[in-house]
């Protein structure tokens, strides 16, 4: 981001790996794990109903070497072979990740062939694809005739010729069929060494290992799946083998072969192990949509840092086709690695081809959503930052843009608490965890649960008074070495005037408000710190910092946090009596879900 296994190898999870002397011999091979026909089980037990099979590849060499066919069809006994009785599905959406087609009648597909392309299936509502024995979804089969430069991390082996055909199988699911759909997504994951990966099991593949709900639309890792070191795949792999659905991920900047910074390459060794670049796939009434839009220059060679943020001219062309394929009636989700418009780099951030994303999208129920900051966002329709009005004019953003907290928080710094996983609290005050879609029809909520939470914790509460700004001053470039202030939710009774409750609601947005009782009292309505309109721009430092999430990171490591999106303040009432104070808040999200805190603190002479 010692070789990686490479996976599409024979009958195992692994891209295929043909030489010269097999491309000659006719023969039927599944891409993923050996499966047994098996009737179809009760789907509310994944480990019993999970779809376990792969890509039925045909090795004879194609006779026309221009193009490439196969069948997309129902894997009724679930061996991912088509046999008697299992018809060929028509109407599938398959692509080759430029040109996008649907299946005939009797479920074939006919598609443009070229090197380095990989071919894969949308899988549609009320279906599911196979998934290998990590829970990896499989759906996709790469062709790259003499397989990848020479990299340090392996990349794709040599696939040989074209094969005679690639065959889809598809298995009837009902949690793909259901309306009600529950998508979880993480970011970041970006594990550098052994110790981090048994932080990322212990925190948020252990939480979602105990959730039930995602078996439908599945889990999707929004890129930085490691941290450079491409080696870790395979434990990334052993971390998916303990979820309840299926697997899919993005890649971000971290999950480089930077020895092919090329243009062509640079993502091979992700694609071996975890299958396209970008992708689409349907669960319920909703179309997600994968994009990579991590770029590098050409010339070569390219540093690390040089990237940009864009989709380039094929995906962008592949995205226009896949839209265009789906019914007006469907909600899409667009993720990404990186953001396509964020809050806290506002006046420097630059997606290329952003109109012409928005304008492919235009009329549509969409949200998007992306990682790759190690922040919460939550931007809604009609948002507007001064940095934003080149590209968005007057009216603002056209659809809600949501930015992941990632898995590994603030890279997994902070002090390591008992469950066996860090603090890791991030530069905006969120710790890390994963969002969830919930998805009913077309209707979209976002859902945050925070690492080794239940989901009812979504905010913090904090006293910001002068000495505690005095303190953020001091120690604010000692992150990790700062003393904890020996009261931080004191108020000298003369600094109330300067004094403010701060709430950082963590998935709070436009729409959302922030109501608060001191002392069972009249409830007083807190204001956000940024007002997300077309003359804001980021209003940074002590100020504008939520003093719980800073006394986590200046005593024990994390982000520095100098401003944020979703941090209300009130100030304190200017008469309030020396002795402790007990304030309760009650933050309503803008889907009108209420979360209570209370908060005690006390005013000094």
């Amino acid at each position: 981001m010692h070789p990686t296994p490479n996976p599409q190898t024979t009958r195992l999870s692994m891209p295929l790996r043909l030489t010269g002397a097999l491309a000659l011999i006719a023969t039927s091979v599944m891409v993923g794990p050996a499966a047994t026909a098996a009737p179809a089980p009760d789907e509310a037990d994944w480990a019993s109903s999970a779809y376990r099979g792969g890509v039925d590849v045909v090795n004879a060499p194609a006779t026309n070497q221009q193009t490439l066919d196969g069948t997309v069809f129902d894997d009724k006994n679930r061996n991912s072979n088509q046999e008697p009785g299992e018809p060929g599905m028509p109407g599938v959406t398959v692509s080759n990740g430029r040109d996008v087609v649907t299946t005939d009648g009797q479920g074939r597909y006919d598609l443009p062939a070229f090197d380095n392309m990989t071919v894969f299936v949308t899988q549609p509502r009320g279906y599911q694809v196979p998934v290998d024995e990590d829970n990896i979804a499989q759906f996709f089969y790469h062709h790259l005739p003499e397989g990848s430069p020479a990299l340090k991390y392996g990349g794709i082996a040599p696939t040989g010729a074209l094969p005679d055909k690639v065959n889809f199988p598809l298995a009837k699911s009902h949690s793909t069929q259901s309306p009600e759909q529950h998508c979880a997504v993480g970011a970041d994951v970006q594990t550098y060494d052994q110790k981090e990966v048994e932080f990322a099991r212990n925190g948020v593949f252990a939480d979602l290992a105990a959730r039930t709900d995602y078996a439908g639309c599945g889990a999707l890792f929004i890129g930085d799946i490691v941290g450079d070191d491409l080696s870790l795949y395979p434990q990334t792999r052993e971390l998916t083998s303990m979820l309840n659905g299926p697997a899919r991920f993005l890649p971000g900047n971290h999950d480089l072969d930077f020895d092919a910074l090329d243009g062509e390459h640079e993502f091979d060794t992700f694609r071996a192990q975890f299958g396209p670049e970008y992708y689409s796939y349907d669960a319920g009434k909703a179309h997600v949509v994968a994009l990579s839009n991590i770029q590098y220059p050409t010339q070569i060679p390219a540093k690390k840092s040089s990237y940009a943020y864009g989709l380039g001219e094929r995906q962008l062309e592949w995205l226009r086709q896949d839209i265009a394929s789906v019914p007006k009636d469907r909600a899409i989700v667009i993720a990404s690695h990186a953001p396509l418009h964020e809050f806290y780099y506002s006046n420097s951030y630059t997606h290329a081809q952003i109109e012409e994303i928005y304008k492919i999208l235009k009329g549509r129920e969409v949200v998007s959503l992306a990682g790759h900051t190690h922040m919460s966002e939550n931007l809604r329709q009609g948002d507007l930052m001064a940095g934003w009005t080149d590209t968005l004019g007057d009216a603002g953003l056209p659809f809600t843009h949501l930015t992941v907290p990632a898995v590994s928080g603030q890279w997994y710094n902070g002090r390591v608490l008992e469950e066996g996983f860090p603090s890791a609290v991030q530069r905006d005050g969120t710790p890390p965890g994963v969002l969830t879609l919930d998805i009913k029809n077309t209707e979209i909520h976002e859902r945050f649960t925070a690492t080794g939470d239940d989901g009812s914790d979504q905010m913090a509460l904090g006293i910001n008074s002068p000495a505690y700004r005095a303190w953020f001053d001091v120690y604010k470039n000692q992150r990790g070495k700062a003393p904890s202030p020996e009261n931080p939710n004191a108020v000298v009774q003369g600094d109330l005037g300067e004094s403010w409750l701060t709430t950082n609601f963590w998935m709070g947005s436009t729409g959302s408000t922030v109501k608060v009782s001191i002392d069972g009292g009249e409830t007083t309505e807190a204001k956000r710190t940024q007002t997300m309109t077309a003359d804001d721009v980021p209003l940074i430092g002590a100020e504008y910092t939520d003093p719980a999430a800073t006394l986590e990171q200046l005593v024990h490591g994390g982000g520095l946090h100098d401003r944020t999106s979703h941090l209300w303040r009130l100030e304190l009432p200017a008469n309030l009596a020396v002795g402790e104070h007990t304030a309760t808040v009650t933050a309503t999200d803008v889907h009108d879900r209420e979360f209570t805190e209370t908060i005690t603190f006390e005013v000094v002479k």
